[in-house]
């Protein structure tokens, strides 16, 4: 079973939509965009833990996104690659810890010997969990840790969830996620976080990522101290308090009798 650590606050998931269309809607190459979207995530990290956010899980780059054109591709890498370097300190200084998620196997090399110095360097953080969804699928997750299920009884909830952190490379393992950000003005999840955040709020905004800052991020996480989270459950005190025996006993007051 894998390592869980308590990162005290909430779990809060962003798909940083928007950066590509953010830039050419100033005339400007999407590589641009890219680059004020690292500058948001910085932004971003910095204030999640006084924002009340243990575990902040970041959308970098889906499975689906090799799709994009090569050069874009590259420079996301990159891009991405330098981020690591750049921040790594940071991380350190600030008690974040840092970790990846997703496929490693298609990554250049140079990546994922970045992406374990960070990950071992950051190791000691206990103030943020910082994780960062690259080449990711969670459809393709889901499919994985299915077949990597071991015959013979249905796994149970928690044991699934483990076995799908195992296959995400989600070390140590994050809760389920009570908060998901989508920027952009997209309305959808596109395959991010499918089983995570099963009972998770949802908040889309038409801001694009790169002028996403602390304020929104604020004022994310002050709507969500809004809702009511239920879970299946209803408000009354009462009805929270049914128990078998009693269920049993309004079942048969409820059926019809036989004359």
């Amino acid at each position: 079973m894998q390592s869980r650590l308590t990162f005290k606050g909430l779990h809060v998931a962003i798909i940083m939509d928007g950066n590509g269309r953010w830039a050419q809607g100033r005339g400007l190459p999407r590589e641009v965009g890219h680059r004020a979207g690292a500058t948001a995530v910085r932004r971003v990290v910095e204030a999640a833990p006084d924002a009340g956010v243990g575990t902040l899980t970041l959308y970098a780059f889906s499975a689906d996104n090799w799709q994009r054109p090569v050069a874009e591709v590259t420079h996301l890498m990159v891009l991405f690659e330098r981020y690591l370097e750049k921040e790594l300190q940071r991380c350190r200084d600030n008690g974040v810890r840092l970790s990846v998620i997703g496929r490693r196997d298609r990554l250049r090399p140079p990546l994922v010997r970045a992406v374990e110095r960070a990950e071992t360097q950051t190791a000691a953080g206990r103030r943020l969990h910082l994780r960062l969804a690259v080449d990711y699928s969670a459809r393709q997750a889901l499919a994985q840790a299915a077949a990597a299920a071991p015959r013979g009884p249905l796994l149970g909830r928690d044991a699934f969830a483990e076995l799908l952190n195992r296959v995400s490379g989600s070390r140590p393992a994050a809760p389920d996620v009570d908060l998901l950000i989508r920027t952009g003005g997209e309305q959808r999840l596109s395959d991010f976080l499918l089983w995570e955040c099963a009972y998770a709020e949802l908040l889309f905004v038409e801001r694009a990522w790169p002028d996403f800052d602390a304020a929104a991020l604020q004022s994310a996480v002050s709507d969500f101290q809004r809702r009511s989270r239920r879970f299946g459950t209803v408000p009354d005190p009462a009805a929270r308090e049914t128990s078998p025996a009693s269920l049993a006993e309004a079942t048969t007051r409820l059926s019809p009798r036989a004359d």
